[in-house]
């Protein structure tokens, strides 16, 4: 029995895979020591993190829980 609806659950799991793809790369650079360029460091890194507010979000929706908590604007982080 499933506890969300099927898109709801979609969005998740494709939310998931693309912040794992994109932190696997960063997990190559930086540990495994795949070359790489500084100002592709910067657009990998920016990958990743945007990668994983968009997790988060399907994750908070996931779980039924209020999107802006924080007092954050809805689009995310307020210093870009």
């Amino acid at each position: 029995m499933a506890f969300v609806d099927e898109s709801t659950a979609t969005a998740y799991r494709e939310a998931w895979e693309a912040w794992r793809r994109q932190l696997d790369h960063v997990h190559r650079v930086l540990l495994d020591g795949e070359p790489i360029t500084p100002d592709q460091i910067k657009g990998l890194l920016n990958r990743e993190a945007r990668a994983k507010e968009k997790y988060e979000a399907a994750r908070r929706r996931l779980l039924g829980i209020e999107e802006n908590l924080a007092g954050l604007p809805p689009e995310g982080n307020p210093f870009r």
